[in-house]
């Protein structure tokens, strides 16, 4: 029997169908942005009070992978959260067959679609601004939301990173989140593996433990492709290792970072700084989950390279109440090559 919206989210607005037709003109395909295993989005205008505001329509196909399950969970997710850098929520519609998420509209796509299907390219300032906006999103997930929980996402990638007319990022796509106690950073959640390819913490991978770390490992892999402007499995690395984490390690622990950068920001980025963005990625994707950088301590790093500094903060230090302990040495010497390459 499916499952019922709570009243911990009764206070959204639920629209009539009749609305959700009048707004996407009868789906029509012709308002049709973004297409997933969900089904597809479409923009539209609905009514928020007495004005017309324009919203981004998520379909939830018939046909699709996920289910009831998933789409209740996006909404009472939501209903959880607040943060400039997440997407917002104005409601949602269920109407016998038809589940249907009605969204704020991101007028600037998403971040997979400028890295890999337009033709201009994002400035690495743009990048990084990108970058932090969603470590500062995924930083509040985890330990910021102001109750007795954290929320991991399970599924941060480059298509759910959504980009506003300033370039400001915005996380998507909740309907695999999972919540989990914010008070112990070792604490997992035990879950079926769910994901996307390419991103999967193989450590959560193997063990079914999902925690927040495993979120952090998938920042690590956007981290790359914003670097390097490669997909997280993409075939045109190498004929026989498509894994982009894999591919791109290999000439970090070299040193050889020339080789992996985006030619279209080559020129507009320091060695000093590409270095230092090269080993907070690096960091972030360690075999080891506890050694992994939380993501505040992401975001410090992230913004110590934005605004120039010579060097990371210190181990120890406090920022805004917290006390960092960034990037300690692998006791096994794991992934040391990056150190002693540059």
């Amino acid at each position: 029997m499916e499952s019922q919206p709570s009243t911990s989210y009764s206070t959204y607005r639920q629209f009539e169908f009749p609305e959700i037709l009048l707004a996407t003109d009868n789906f029509d395909q012709s308002l049709v942005i973004g297409q997933g295993g969900f089904g597809k989005v479409y923009k539209g205008k609905v009514l928020i009070g007495s004005s017309p505001v324009a919203a981004a329509i998520k379909r939830l196909d018939s046909m699709s992978t996920q289910g009831a399950e998933e789409f209740w969970a996006e909404v009472e997710m939501l209903s959880k959260l607040r943060h400039c850098h997440l997407v917002s929520l104005f409601g949602y519609c269920n109407y016998e067959k038809e589940k249907i998420l009605v969204y704020e509209y991101i007028p600037n796509r998403t971040l997979e679609d400028h890295l890999h299907k337009l033709c201009t390219p994002l400035s690495w300032h743009q990048r990084l601004k990108i970058c932090i906006g969603a470590a500062r999103g995924l930083d509040y997930l985890h330990t910021g939301t102001g109750i007795e929980i954290g929320v991991i996402h399970r599924d941060i990638k480059t298509s759910n990173i959504l980009l506003d007319d300033s370039w400001a990022a915005k996380i998507s796509d909740f309907g695999l989140s999972r919540i989990s106690p914010t008070n112990q950073p070792s604490t997992y959640v035990n879950t079926l593996v769910k994901g996307t390819f390419g991103y999967f913490d193989p450590n959560y991978f193997t063990t079914g433990r999902l925690t927040r770390k495993s979120d952090v490992y998938a920042f690590g892999v956007v981290m790359l492709e914003v670097l390097c402007r490669k997909r997280a499995v993409d075939r045109s690395l190498d004929d026989e290792q498509w894994g982009l984490v894999t591919w791109a390690q290999d000439y970090i622990k070299e040193g050889n970072l020339k080789h992996i950068i985006d030619s279209d920001i080559r020129g507009q980025i320091s060695t000093k700084h590409l270095k230092e963005f090269a080993r907070i990625a690096d960091r972030c994707l360690l075999g080891n989950p506890k050694q992994r950088p939380t993501m505040f301590e992401v975001v410090v790093s992230l913004d110590s390279v934005m605004n120039g500094r010579s060097s990371l903060p210190a181990t120890g230090k406090t920022v805004f109440g917290r006390v960092l302990d960034l990037f300690p040495l692998p006791s096994n010497g794991e992934n040391s090559g990056i150190l002693s390459s540059f």
